[in-house]
């Protein structure tokens, strides 16, 4: 799946990764294309600018370690982005519901 289809969407499959853990960017990369069963791939560099917006709106905090010599920027949910995701998950329901009744299968004009 390309990254243009997620638009709209991004922010809130990031938040809902970082619902449990704290990750770096590739642990994050490899979450969602492991929950998607792979259909989600997307580049560090749709990624990141992403993960940026989020800590800019407040939704993510990030800071820097050193694993086996390497700096990792690892980034965890706050509660603006507890709340956030679950707007998000509100709004996608509502969503999901409503294009459902159009594109379903079974639609009864009346």
């Amino acid at each position: 799946m390309k990254a243009h289809s997620l638009h709209g969407h991004l922010d809130a499959l990031l938040l809902a990764v970082l619902e449990g853990d704290t990750l770096h960017g590739y642990a994050i990369i490899e979450a969602l294309k492991a929950r998607s069963g792979g259909t989600l791939d997307l580049p560090t560099g749709t990624i990141y600018p992403a993960l940026r917006r989020l800590e800019r709106a407040g939704y993510v905090e990030s800071e820097w370690s050193t694993v086996n010599g390497r700096n990792r920027r690892t980034y965890r949910l706050t509660g603006a982005g507890r709340r956030a995701l679950a707007g998000e998950r509100a709004s996608w329901a509502e969503l999901s519901s409503t294009i459902g009744r159009f594109l379903g299968g079974d639609i009864r004009h009346t």
